[in-house]
């Protein structure tokens, strides 16, 4: 019994080469992701009212950006090239956020805060990808590769930690209060 559970564990070669082939296919999703994500940051940014709000678009912006790099990197390591295939969840998050920022009336703390929750769906989002992806990378031992996609899976958890702050410490009171 022991050893058929052993060998039941046991990834083929077969196997491996199609979790590869998924791994690099999310690798895709999440490239097209982030590219377009840092346009729409851009544009949260320069529609968000408070300064606080603007300068987190903005880090993130910037962050996003380094994420994208890294991202070239882990298609490296893997011997596949960079390349990104449309990521329709992403594009339905962007589209959200412009919807909000057409629905919202300008400079109140209203569209703020839907900013914030716009910006949010992203960011679990992204956890849910960049966690998956980094297991996926240790099951094929990719270990250099789990761990790029771990800086980025912490630093998707540091930014929603911040917006979460964000929210709580004035925008939704304020957005209550307009």
């Amino acid at each position: 019994m022991k050893a058929t559970k052993s060998k039941a564990n046991q990834i083929t070669e077969t196997d491996s080469a199609k979790l590869k082939e998924l791994f690099v296919d999310g690798l895709k999703d999440i490239y097209w992701a982030e590219k377009h994500l840092a346009k729409a940051l851009t544009k949260m940014s320069k529609n968000a009212t408070s300064e606080e709000l603007k300068a987190a678009f903005e880090q993130h912006t910037t962050e996003t950006e380094e994420q994208a790099t890294r991202l070239e990197e882990v298609f490296g390591i893997v011997g596949e090239k960079a390349q990104a295939k449309k990521c329709a969840a992403m594009e339905g998050l962007i589209e959200e956020a412009e919807e909000i920022i057409s629905s919202t009336e300008k400079g109140t703390m209203v569209r703020d805060c839907g900013l914030i929750m716009a910006a949010q769906k992203v960011e679990h989002y992204e956890i849910a990808s960049y966690g998956t992806l980094r297991n996926i990378a240790r099951t094929l031992g990719y270990t250099d590769a789990a761990d790029l996609l771990q800086q980025t899976l912490d630093q998707e958890g540091e930014t929603d930690q911040k917006l979460t702050e964000l929210a709580e410490t004035y925008v939704n009171e304020q957005a209550s209060a307009e």
